[in-house]
This record gives C-alpha cells, sequence and structure tokens, in this order.
C-alpha cells in the first residue's frame, strides 16, 4: 500500500513588486525555498489593470539557475543574449536555463481581458551552473493533454504518464510540472517518487488536499507536502484548477542575491563583477 503524502506547510501568495514595478503574488521565494530544495521562487502575475504589469521585466542578467514561465492568458514579448526573441502566448511555456549567463527581458503585451502568467525558478546543481545556456519555447500545441480519470484531465509540461510524455525533457532535477482541472466532487488519487518535493498551487477553484484534512485550500494558496509515495485530492463543488510540481532536491549550499544564485558568496561576487565589466556572457 503506498504511504500517502500530507500537508507540511501552506504558504498563502504575498503581494509583491518586481521588475520595473509589475504587481504580482509570491508563493515562495528567498525565505521559504530551504523548505523546497530544489525549487526556489514560484510568482503569479495575473491582473485585468494594464497599469499593474505594462512596465514589465526589462533586460536583467541569470546564472545558476532555471526560470519556466508559463502563460494561462495573454502574451509576453521575450528576447535575450543568445538572440531568441519572440511571443509567449496563452498556454506556452518558455523554459530557460540559465547556466553560465543569461541576460534576457519579459515584457507583458497590453491585453483586452487579462493577463495571467506563473514563473517558477528551478535550482541548477553545481556541476551545470556554469553549463552552456539553454532556451526551450513550447507552444500550447506541443503540450500533451490527457483524461488521467473520471473528472480529471492533465496537461503534461514536464515528466511521464503512462506513455505521455511533456516536452520538457533532459532537466536536471527530473521535475514533473503537471496543470490538472478536476470537475466538482471529484478525486485524484496520484503517485509520486518517494523523496522528492512536491508542491501544488491553487489556481481557481476550492480542495481538500489531504486525504485525512478539512481544511479547505482556496487560490493563491501553495501546499507543501511532506514524503511519501501518494497525494489524494478533492475538489468541492466547483470546478478545481492547479498546478502540481515535483523535483529531486538537490542538497547543496545555495547562495542566492537577487537574479543570480550559486553555490557560494566568491561565486556570486564574481557573477557580479563580470556582469559589471562586461565578461558575464560566455
Amino acid at each position: 500500500m503506498n504511504e500517502h503524502r500530507t500537508i507540511k506547510q501552506v504558504f498563502k501568495s504575498k503581494p509583491t513588486l518586481e521588475g520595473a514595478g509589475v504587481h504580482l503574488k509570491r508563493a515562495f521565494g528567498y525565505w521559504e525555498a530551504p523548505q523546497l530544495d530544489p525549487f526556489l521562487l514560484l510568482d503569479d502575475f495575473h491582473s485585468a489593470n494594464p497599469a499593474d504589469y505594462m512596465s514589465g521585466f526589462p533586460w536583467h542578467p541569470h546564472r545558476g539557475i532555471e526560470t519556466v514561465t508559463y502563460m494561462l492568458h495573454g502574451e509576453v514579448e521575450h528576447g535575450d543574449s543568445l538572440g531568441n526573441k519572440g511571443v509567449i502566448e496563452s498556454g506556452d511555456v518558455q523554459w530557460m536555463s540559465a547556466g553560465s549567463g543569461i541576460v534576457h527581458q519579459e515584457m507583458p503585451l497590453k491585453s483586452k481581458t487579462q493577463l495571467w502568467g506563473l514563473q517558477l525558478w528551478v535550482n541548477l546543481p553545481a556541476a551545470r551552473k556554469m553549463s552552456a545556456p539553454q532556451y526551450r519555447e513550447i507552444k500550447r500545441s506541443q503540450i500533451p493533454g490527457i483524461e488521467y480519470s473520471d473528472g480529471v484531465r492533465m496537461k503534461i509540461i514536464a515528466g511521464k504518464i503512462g506513455d505521455t510524455r511533456g516536452p520538457a525533457q533532459d532537466i536536471a532535477v527530473d521535475p514533473e510540472y503537471l496543470d490538472i482541472q478536476i470537475s466538482p466532487y471529484q478525486k485524484l488519487a496520484y503517485c509520486i517518487k518517494k523523496g522528492y518535493t512536491v508542491f501544488a498551487y491553487v489556481l481557481d477553484g476550492q480542495v481538500f488536499f489531504d486525504y485525512k484534512s478539512t481544511e479547505v485550500m482556496s487560490p493563491e494558496s501553495l501546499i507543501l507536502y511532506k514524503d511519501g509515495e501518494q497525494i489524494q485530492i478533492t475538489a468541492r463543488h466547483t470546478p478545481l484548477h492547479f498546478l502540481l510540481i515535483s523535483g529531486l532536491p538537490i542538497g547543496e549550499p545555495v547562495a542566492w542575491r537577487g537574479p543570480i544564485v550559486m553555490n557560494t558568496n566568491e561565486e556570486l561576487q564574481l557573477a557580479f563583477q563580470e556582469y559589471h565589466d562586461g565578461t558575464f556572457i560566455k
């Protein structure tokens, strides 16, 4: 019999400003990250008011991490020092490995309805922090969707379920990134590798995230699980929409300042010095 994962901690997204003044909600970040290894940060930016997001995220560097941008509604224009340019549209994913260094910008385009996207930061192990940068542009049409069980539908961005594999592959921390919708009163029982960090983030609906808990979770709640082999999630009287994300912990020291995450303060200082000197891009 599979060992059930129970809730370890619940985080509620908090308002913050990022980029050139974008209003967003931070589900977790610097202070919470030690509990979520290999994940560092999750930002939820959504608004129907262009004044909240049009200032965007102008040119800035990254090193030592991967950034995963998933657009639910609206569009973001992207450009980077590798020469990549394009628009991340509704349903698209940008999985970027900064590796040894990349400079990019992400500028939202004005939406007639709302802009809604999420950005996840994934740490890189020391052995891959100075690897060559990589850019993966994943279109909505490339993301497979499956009917997992009665009333449960999944989009597989990363990971493998049965014979269906998500398009984001060969990632260092062996992640699973699922977009899941559950019909009212339906239940999901799902197995995840023991020893992996697992969290869920509620986008819409109300839900029980523990097979024995009576605590109701609402949108903008992040649920971090204890270890185990299976989770059980039950939708209430409205449709449920959430992300389920897992990955293999790295277990290495983290030295983090702004957009750069290394293993030591000396590596951090070198990265910022190189950025200042114009030798950051390798």
